[in-house]
């Protein structure tokens, strides 16, 4: 196994430094060795394995059981020589938008609008937010999907401030939009509460992202959308006057997802990753999970089955292996072994679900020092070799 990883390993630099097509040289390189080659590799998905292989119109899938259905096709094509307990983690894109605007209504909350509910008439401000998804189901509950209400109103959170948001309308429920203060329109550089273009506006948001998040603990991968003003010409008749001549500002909504420490935007596609294993005749969705046992584990190994297999165990301590020389006295059989994996692995992963699987690879001594790798599946409570 060990020889064989080094083989893969030293094939796809080899294939890096020259520059050619990686799947074409990896195979060339795997067929003048040996057929049915194991091994486990990461991939990421091309724009001809979608479009040329799949024969799909976007470099994408709409859904993960498409991914989990179609990706099969993609391994077979590009790496037919791999075989039985080869696992491959593959990454591609998947296709999640986020809508935006259709049409836009703006409106700022009046003083009888804080009147007509118990819990905003004293003070005429909103202090929860659910206050505000009632004010708007009341008010707008009937409005065509994808229309953005531009909400200007008082809340209160510790003192009194006039916030502008975004809440558009998507199957029915509301998804909010966060909006820009006019103080926050200086500190990005407009001297309007405005920016000029779109482009100004998708250049400028990632950095007011940044800065106003700097100190929250945002998981990457978030994306949130940003109801932006444009002074602009109202080409798509927005406010739906009938006009698409009138120049005015109006309110859009932008996505943006957090990739690394960087806001970008957001382009309705995020990706995402699969495992899938080989079971020796075709690519199946698979979820083994990979481990190389560490001198701890050994450790463990050897109180629990020091008094069942002394021999074994002395040399396992001592030389940090296992014996598989057969007629050795510290030889350990694959039963042997499937003993210490189920002692193990319930130690290291005691609430694993039924049909998890693993692929724990160890040191052996087989007169040499390599390694080796079994392949186990939980059934009925207990870890069996697949």
């Amino acid at each position: 196994m060990k020889k064989l990883n080094y083989l893969f390993t030293t094939i796809i630099m080899a294939v890096l430094a020259l520059g050619c097509d990686p799947v074409e040289d990896i195979n060339d390189s795997l067929a003048e060795n040996e057929a049915g080659i194991v091994d486990e590799f990461s991939y990421t998905l091309t724009e001809d394995d979608y479009k040329e292989t799949l024969g799909l119109d976007y470099a994408n899938f709409n859904t993960i059981d498409d991914a989990r259905d179609l990706i099969p096709q993609v391994l077979e094509e590009n790496f037919p020589f791999l075989g039985a307990n080869s696992l491959s983690t593959v990454t591609y894109d998947l296709y999640q938008p986020v809508q935006t605007e259709r049409s836009l209504i703006v409106y700022t909350v009046t003083t009888e609008d804080y009147d007509s509910y118990p819990d905003t008439e004293e003070f005429d401000n909103f202090d929860d937010e659910d206050q505000i998804y009632t004010f708007l189901d009341d008010k707008y509950g009937d409005v065509d999907n994808r229309t953005l209400i531009s909400l200007t109103y008082k809340f209160y959170d510790g003192s009194a401030q006039t916030l502008n948001n975004g809440f558009l309308r998507v199957n029915g429920s509301w998804q909010f939009a966060l909006g820009l203060t006019n103080a926050e329109y200086n500190e990005v550089g407009q001297g309007f509460a405005n920016f000029n273009t779109e482009d100004e506006a998708l250049r400028k948001l990632p950095i007011f992202l940044k800065d106003k998040f700097k100190y929250d603990d945002v998981a990457e991968g978030t994306i949130k959308s940003v109801m932006y003003k444009l002074y602009t010409t109202d080409e798509d008749d927005i406010d739906n006057d009938g006009s698409v001549e009138d120049r005015a500002t109006y309110s859009y909504i932008a996505n943006f997802i957090l990739i690394g420490s960087e806001w970008e935007v957001y382009n309705n596609v995020v990706s995402q990753t699969l495992q899938f294993g080989n079971d020796g005749s075709t690519w199946i969705p698979d979820n083994t999970i990979s481990y190389s046992l560490v001198a701890a584990d050994y450790a463990f190994i050897a109180s629990e089955l020091g008094d069942t297999y002394p021999a074994q165990t002395s040399s396992m301590t001592q030389y940090g292996n296992m014996d598989r020389r057969s007629g050795n006295a510290a030889f350990w059989s694959d039963d042997m072994i499937l003993e210490a994996f189920n002692l193990l692995l319930n130690d290291l992963d005691p609430s694993a679900e039924e049909g998890q699987k693993y692929a724990v690879t160890f040191d052996i001594y087989n007169g040499s020092n390599t390694t080796e790798t079994f392949f186990l599946i939980k059934t009925d409570g207990v870890w069996v070799m697949q």
